[in-house]
């Protein structure tokens, strides 16, 4: 099986660390985007060396789903360390392996700790937890590979307590945009479901209490699916068993064709196969499907389990989210859930990164009163909240320029050089999190960014590397963004350094005031550049 251009860069990447002495490491794919296939060939590879392989997950529809997968995209097959099946004595070099099984003592002592050259961890958000690590620590000197979908800020700085680093990651918006997973367009309904009396659990909101909470509203909820889901094929997420068998009742008097699955269900792989065939149109289930199932001609998504968490989000909307024939794009039925806290997961939490700009989506989106493409949706807020910040900015330039500062806010440079990847950017590894060494702070003084602000490694780090990429294409300096844009010229960080340099040459030789014919608010030196030429 060939490997999607992405997916043969993660793989190298994978390589790549482990090569250079990094034995713990992350690879990061959306829900569909094939994480399975990715780590099934990184096995192989593994096995061409004489490597064992252990393939570790925390459900059994996850290493089945391994093994399969591995046996169709590399012809090998798996040995199974769960329950009564073992291992031990099989001549099969991946060994796909239950963690409730292998975290037992009994079960550990029957393999010396260099038995497995490289673990592989299926859904590694969850590796932190005790069972996993006690499985990791018997096993010191294995390569450790940990696979998840996109985690959110809080994931990756707790996994960044375990892993060295983050080979390789494959973001939503760019697999959309280089189509290999559906285009996603968000609809926020306007019922008003009241979360206030809702208890916190474990960082999440409590299921027992969402499950009282929203039993008032399924009747409502229902007549508005009625309006937009007749004719989709439609998965519902809810906190609790009898929630969903509830709402699947109400479904089913309002006209749907509905079918309820929970991990108590006798049947439910025929319910999911007649799913999948087309018997039922709504499929409610309690937090069931969120891994390991896929079914790609659902196009819509329907999360009334509201989370904190963004990795569940995403687990729950990317049910939808892969590529089927006839089927343009996912439809994500949002609610307005009135809570007074402010880190519940909306559709924006899939592509925000900047959480400024994440609520200013999620706000934009609420009066919108139709279904929005959410790379639309954040293309217009991130523009929203560029103007916000520039009003903001022009206040601060103003003080700035009565103080006569010498030296250019990082905030000031990385909107004019239109750069959100610093603007939003948050550390997850242990150095990243330092304070800036006097080292970078000198050079970034002495490049002309004002490093007072810059209270990490990280972005330091990032910063001092924009700034030698940037010398070297050629583009204008800190210094020269200050001097031009303290005189009114607007995001000169977008421009040449050359053309930036005349620009400056021409102001001095008028005395250091901006020549009379030219407007700096107005001013693209593209176009004067044409008219000087002409």
């Amino acid at each position: 099986m060939d490997l999607r251009p992405y997916q043969e860069e993660a793989r190298k990447a994978i390589f790549c660390q482990w090569d250079s002495g990094v034995n713990k490491t992350l690879l990061v794919l959306p829900t569909g985007c094939g994480k399975t296939i990715v780590f099934a060939k990184v096995a192989e590879d593994c096995v061409r060396h004489g490597d064992r392989v252990l393939i570790l997950a925390h459900r059994g529809e996850l290493l089945d789903q391994a093994a399969d997968k591995i046996r169709k995209s590399t012809g090998l097959a798996c040995a199974t360390e769960k329950a009564e099946e073992t291992c031990v004595g099989s001549w099969f070099r991946i060994t796909v392996g239950s963690v409730q099984t292998l975290m037992r003592e009994s079960r550990l002592k029957k393999f010396p700790d260099d038995y497995f050259n490289t673990i592989i961890i299926d859904e590694a958000h969850h590796c932190l937890s005790d069972s996993y690590q006690r499985v990791l620590k018997h096993f010191p000197g294995s390569h450790v590979l940990g696979v998840t979908a996109t985690p959110d800020r809080g994931d990756m700085r707790n996994l960044g307590e375990y892993f060295e680093s983050l080979a390789y990651e494959y973001t939503l918006p760019k697999a959309i945009k280089e189509g290999y997973l559906s285009p996603i367009k968000a609809l926020t309904l306007p019922l008003k479901l009241d979360l206030t009396g809702v208890g916190i659990s474990a960082g999440d909101f409590k299921s027992g209490d969402l499950g009282t909470a929203l039993d008032p509203y399924l009747e409502q909820i229902a007549d508005q699916m009625a309006e937009y889901c007749m004719d989709r094929k439609t998965v519902v997420f809810l906190p609790l068993i009898k929630t969903s068998q509830k709402f699947c009742r109400i479904l089913n008097e309002k006209g749907f064709s509905a079918a309820e699955v929970n991990g108590k269900s006798g049947d439910r792989a025929e319910i999911l196969q007649d799913f999948d065939d087309g018997k039922y149109n709504v499929l409610c289930n309690s937090m069931l499907l969120t891994e390991g199932w896929d079914c790609p001609s659902v196009d819509c998504i329907i999360v009334l389990r509201p989370t904190k968490i963004r990795s569940l989000y995403a687990q729950m909307v990317g049910r939808g989210t892969r590529l089927y024939p006839g089927k343009d794009h996912l439809l994500l039925l949002d609610f307005l859930w009135h809570t007074e806290r402010h880190e519940l997961c909306h559709p924006a939490s899939l592509i925000c990164e900047n959480e400024e700009v994440a609520q200013k989506m999620t706000e934009n989106l609420e009066q919108a009163g139709c279904a929005v493409d959410i790379e639309e949706a954040k293309k217009q807020a991130s523009e929203d909240v560029v103007a916000q910040r520039e009003e903001s900015l022009a206040k601060q330039l103003a003080e700035m320029r009565k103080r006569k500062k010498k030296l250019v806010d990082p905030l000031q440079f990385e909107m004019s050089i239109q750069a959100e990847d610093l603007t939003s950017y948050v550390p997850s590894f242990g150095w990243e999190m330092g304070p800036a060494s006097e080292k970078q702070k000198n050079t970034l003084e002495k490049l002309g960014i004002l490093p007072d602000q810059i209270d990490n490694a990280g972005k330091a780090a990032k910063l001092l590397d924009r700034l030698d990429k940037r010398r070297k294409e050629g583009l204008t300096t800190p210094k020269q963004i200050r001097f031009l844009e303290g005189r009114g010229f607007e995001h000169v960080g977008t421009w040449d350094f050359n053309t930036a340099r005349k620009l400056i040459d021409r102001i001095a030789a008028n005395g250091w005031r901006v020549p009379y014919d030219i407007n700096p608010h107005g001013y693209n030196p593209c176009e004067a550049q044409e008219y000087r030429s002409a």
